[in-house]
Protein backbone atom coordinates (compact mmCIF):
# COMPACT_ATOMS: atom_id res chain seq x y z
CA UNK A 1 0.00 0.00 0.00
CA UNK A 2 1.34 3.41 -0.95
CA UNK A 3 1.36 6.47 1.23
CA UNK A 4 -1.80 8.44 0.35
CA UNK A 5 -1.67 12.16 1.17
CA UNK A 6 -4.60 13.63 3.10
CA UNK A 7 -7.53 15.06 1.15
CA UNK A 8 -7.30 18.85 0.80
CA UNK A 9 -10.96 19.27 1.79
CA UNK A 10 -11.83 16.65 4.42
CA UNK A 11 -8.32 15.50 5.48
CA UNK A 12 -9.22 11.86 4.86
CA UNK A 13 -6.29 9.50 4.38
CA UNK A 14 -8.41 6.53 3.37
CA UNK A 15 -7.13 4.71 0.27
CA UNK A 16 -9.04 5.73 -2.82
CA UNK A 17 -8.82 5.22 -6.55
CA UNK A 18 -7.83 8.83 -7.13
CA UNK A 19 -4.93 9.84 -9.31
CA UNK A 20 -1.80 10.57 -7.27
CA UNK A 21 -1.61 14.28 -8.16
CA UNK A 22 -5.24 15.05 -7.21
CA UNK A 23 -5.49 16.67 -3.76
CA UNK A 24 -9.07 15.42 -3.12
CA UNK A 25 -10.35 11.99 -2.10
CA UNK A 26 -13.56 12.16 -4.17
CA UNK A 27 -15.43 14.34 -6.64
CA UNK A 28 -17.66 15.72 -3.85
CA UNK A 29 -14.64 17.14 -2.02
CA UNK A 30 -13.35 18.60 -5.30
CA UNK A 31 -16.69 20.34 -5.92
CA UNK A 32 -16.87 21.60 -2.33
CA UNK A 33 -13.39 23.09 -2.59
CA UNK A 34 -14.23 25.05 -5.75
CA UNK A 35 -17.53 26.23 -4.25
CA UNK A 36 -15.71 27.41 -1.13
CA UNK A 37 -13.10 29.27 -3.19
CA UNK A 38 -15.82 30.99 -5.23
CA UNK A 39 -17.42 32.49 -2.11
CA UNK A 40 -14.12 33.58 -0.52
CA UNK A 41 -13.02 37.11 -1.54
CA UNK A 42 -9.48 37.44 -2.88
CA UNK A 43 -8.91 40.61 -0.80
CA UNK A 44 -10.21 42.07 2.42
CA UNK A 45 -13.44 43.98 1.89
CA UNK A 46 -14.30 46.96 4.07
CA UNK A 47 -17.98 47.98 4.11
CA UNK A 48 -18.69 51.45 2.79
CA UNK A 49 -19.24 54.03 5.51
CA UNK A 50 -20.15 57.67 5.30
CA UNK A 51 -16.80 58.95 6.61
CA UNK A 52 -13.65 56.91 6.13
CA UNK A 53 -11.26 59.79 6.78
CA UNK A 54 -10.90 59.18 10.57
CA UNK A 55 -9.59 55.64 9.91
CA UNK A 56 -7.35 56.57 6.96
CA UNK A 57 -3.57 56.71 7.34
CA UNK A 58 -1.80 59.50 5.42
CA UNK A 59 1.97 59.86 4.84
CA UNK A 60 4.00 62.94 3.96
CA UNK A 61 6.21 62.42 0.92
CA UNK A 62 8.58 65.17 2.09
CA UNK A 63 9.37 64.13 5.68
CA UNK A 64 7.82 60.63 5.91
CA UNK A 65 5.60 61.36 8.91
CA UNK A 66 2.30 59.49 9.09
CA UNK A 67 -0.98 60.85 10.44
CA UNK A 68 -4.37 59.33 11.15
CA UNK A 69 -7.29 61.24 9.66
CA UNK A 70 -5.25 64.39 8.93
CA UNK A 71 -4.37 65.17 5.32
CA UNK A 72 -2.03 68.08 5.97
CA UNK A 73 1.46 67.58 7.43
CA UNK A 74 1.99 69.77 10.49
CA UNK A 75 5.78 69.95 9.98
CA UNK A 76 5.94 70.63 6.22
CA UNK A 77 2.48 72.21 5.79
CA UNK A 78 1.99 70.14 2.63
CA UNK A 79 -0.72 67.68 1.76
CA UNK A 80 0.04 64.04 2.47
CA UNK A 81 -0.85 61.05 0.31
CA UNK A 82 -3.30 58.38 1.41
CA UNK A 83 -1.59 55.12 2.41
CA UNK A 84 -4.72 53.16 3.31
CA UNK A 85 -7.22 52.24 6.00
CA UNK A 86 -5.58 51.61 9.35
CA UNK A 87 -4.87 52.81 12.85
CA UNK A 88 -2.40 52.67 15.73
CA UNK A 89 -0.47 49.46 16.42
CA UNK A 90 -1.43 48.21 19.90
CA UNK A 91 2.19 47.18 20.59
CA UNK A 92 4.28 50.13 19.43
CA UNK A 93 1.68 52.89 18.80
CA UNK A 94 3.00 53.41 15.24
CA UNK A 95 0.46 54.08 12.49
CA UNK A 96 -0.01 51.02 10.28
CA UNK A 97 -2.45 50.09 7.55
CA UNK A 98 -4.53 46.94 7.47
CA UNK A 99 -2.75 45.92 4.26
CA UNK A 100 0.63 46.12 6.02
CA UNK A 101 -0.72 44.12 8.95
CA UNK A 102 -2.29 41.22 7.07
CA UNK A 103 -0.40 41.40 3.80
CA UNK A 104 -3.53 41.78 1.65
CA UNK A 105 -5.04 44.66 -0.25
CA UNK A 106 -8.09 46.29 1.33
CA UNK A 107 -11.02 47.05 -0.97
CA UNK A 108 -13.77 49.47 0.06
CA UNK A 109 -17.19 48.40 -1.20
CA UNK A 110 -19.41 50.95 -2.84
Amino acid sequence: MTNVPACAMCASTAPTTRIAYEPWCCSACCTDTYALDATRPSSLVVPRVAHRKPITVYQCDTCGIRALGEQRCEDCTTFMRKVGIGGRCPCCEDLITVAELVGEEVIATS
